[in-house]
């Protein structure tokens, strides 16, 4: 079936079925199960009503059932087994994560994730607020801001293809395709530079290619913060003498700095995760690997589904307190 075909067929029979399934579900409660007639029709009333949200919520509770409580019960299991080699497996214990535990490349890729933290978030939100801030006082804001989002229109794997040619190096006596190293000879340098594979730095140069992508993001969320600013408190600081500087840092950002709490967390989020632009670009090598990318090597090329899977369930801890504040932060707002 041409995939054009499948994936109108898909939307209609998701999105039919979805009707129907509210439809027949609402009829069957008003009519069947809690008919609104007889002596007892408010009672039936009163019930349809309370059962209404559940059934109504049934399909969502029975996704997030499937494709994320059972994969995280099934992983966590499999981080406590080991695959026998005639087939089955039995259950160790923690052993899988004391053999992880014992590995220098996890260290290496906690080292790294650790790393990636510190710079990213930092970093993205940084230049994002910058760029929202400086793209408000011109005229073509609008544009600049178009550019500086189009990254994130673009996929991991691509932007790790667009930044491998950047960093790309040539022998001396070829011409350099590689951004940098045109720059780098350009400037006085005298042999062109395997950016990639200098061991520290190169972590840098993939951090990079993320924060190019996020600065978009940061920069949408938090120019509306920014225009969100009563324009009274500004006018007044005008008034007092302040300087622009003093505008932006002590007026302006403390009132957004709840937006850029999410920012920060969101993108902190994302480099948890981070695995495309690692694998694309250096497949963890060159003292590059991070946690994502160790935890595909041992599923799938050293076929170890202990450690692979205890491995997930480490990304799963470090991610789960920030989603849990991110939540609780959420709620404090609407109220």
């Amino acid at each position: 079936m041409h995939p054009a075909l499948q994936g109108l067929i898909t939307i209609f029979l998701g999105v039919g079925g979805c009707l129907a399934y509210f439809s027949l579900s609402n009829l069957l409660l008003d009519t069947v199960i809690c008919p609104a007639r007889g002596p007892n029709a408010g009672r039936n009333i009163n019930r349809a009503n309370m059962i209404r949200p559940w059934l109504f919520l049934f399909p969502a509770v029975f996704v997030l059932t499937l494709y994320l409580a059972y994969p995280v019960y099934e992983t966590l299991r499999l981080s406590l087994t080991e695959r026998m080699p005639g087939g089955g497996s039995q259950w160790v214990g923690f052993s899988n994560y004391a053999q992880m535990a014992a590995e220098p490349k996890f260290w290496e890729a906690m080292r790294n994730n650790i790393l990636w933290l510190i710079v990213v978030p930092a970093a993205s939100t940084a230049f994002g607020l910058l760029a929202a801030q400086l793209t408000d006082r011109i005229k073509w804001g609008n544009i600049a801001k178009s550019i500086i989002f189009m990254p994130m229109a673009i996929s991991f794997v691509g932007a790790a293809v667009i930044w491998k040619l950047v960093y790309d190096a040539r022998p001396l006596e070829q011409g350099q395709i590689g951004i940098l190293n045109a720059i780098y000879l350009g400037l006085g340098g005298t042999d062109p530079q395997a950016w990639l594979t200098t061991p520290f730095w190169n972590n840098f140069f993939l951090m990079a290619v993320l924060i190019w992508i996020q600065t978009g993001f940061a920069m949408v969320i938090l120019s509306a913060a920014l225009r969100g600013i009563p324009e009274e408190t500004i006018e007044a600081a005008i008034v007092d003498g302040a300087s622009p500087l003093q505008i932006f840092f002590k007026i302006k950002v403390p009132q957004i700095m709840s937006t850029i709490v999410v920012v920060w967390t969101t993108i902190t989020i994302v480099v948890l995760k981070v695995f495309d632009i690692v694998f694309a670009m250096t497949n963890g090598q060159w003292e590059t690997q991070v946690l994502a990318n160790y935890m595909y090597d041992k599923l799938f090329r050293a076929n170890d589904w202990g450690v692979g899977s205890a491995s997930a369930m480490i990304i799963m801890l470090l991610v789960t307190p920030i989603l849990v504040w991110n939540v609780h932060n959420a709620r404090k707002e609407m109220r």
